[in-house]
């Protein structure tokens, strides 16, 4: 009988819910597995109750959310989690205070996703995200350790983007492609080589549309580096992410 590997990944997920699920997906068909066994062993908390973390960064809600962020990660470590990723952009304002309540490591999406820019030699990028994500400056404090530029988007592409995540996606509505696809559509005319899903909820775009290839998602990001960071084989993402995993593991991935 082959020894089955008993580490777990903790998810702090709930932000939004559907997100979590979707990274969850993600993780199970990404795996290479021909067997239940084989597979990443995970935990989800999924606390849809935390604050919402843009109103608390844009100053709209003084219902701070980190102590929920923080028990739910503490949670994750006490029930036996190695290591936590967070399928949420806009959560890693809080990130740092989020890695001093545990002592077992968290990884990050925006720093995944920034390595990845750098590995596509790409100088300019756009970035749709909340609003909240978007005024913490985030992206660009990784991105500027790459020498990467970002192309901010105008008040009213970012009003749209938000109405699209907000009142549609985490309704449960159709996102309006049209108007997603005019707004990235714009900032490629502004010179972006790459542009950026830095919200969660528009992973779930990528998931149910058919999107342009310059069009990257953080979410599968995390997932490829949470599959390799917890020693499993990732299989099926693009091309082009599959070539980054097989350079950051030293080998030939066709």
């Amino acid at each position: 009988m082959q020894d089955t590997d008993n580490r777990i990944l903790g998810i702090l997920g709930g932000l939004g819910p559907m997100a979590s699920v979707y990274f969850c997906e993600m993780l199970i068909s990404h795996t290479k597995a021909e067997r239940d066994s084989d597979h990443l062993n995970f935990l989800l908390s999924s606390r849809a109750s935390t604050p919402d973390r843009s109103s608390f960064i844009l100053g709209l809600s003084k219902d701070d959310p980190t102590d929920a962020m923080t028990e739910e990660a503490k949670r994750l470590q006490t029930a036996g989690a190695e290591l936590i990723a967070i399928p949420c952009n806009t959560a890693h304002y809080f990130y740092e205070s989020i890695c001093r309540a545990v002592s077992i490591p968290i990884l990050n999406i925006i720093s995944e996703t920034a390595k990845f820019c750098k590995h596509l030699g790409v100088s300019r990028i756009g970035v749709m995200a909340t609003e909240g994500t978007a005024r913490s400056g985030a992206y660009e404090k990784y991105l500027e350790e790459h020498s990467i530029s970002t192309v901010p988007l105008t008040s009213a592409e970012q009003d749209e983007i938000s109405r699209i995540i907000f009142e549609q996606i985490k309704c449960g509505r159709e996102p309006d492609l049209c108007s997603f696809l005019a707004i990235a559509g714009n900032l490629r005319a502004r010179g972006c080589e790459l542009i950026v899903l830095g919200c969660t909820e528009l992973s779930l775009i990528k998931k149910q549309f058919d999107l342009p290839e310059y069009i990257v998602d953080s979410l599968e990001l995390l997932a490829l580096s949470a599959i390799r960071t917890m020693d499993k084989c990732p299989i099926g993402f693009d091309n082009s992410l599959m070539k980054f995993y097989g350079a950051l593991a030293g080998k030939d991935v066709n």
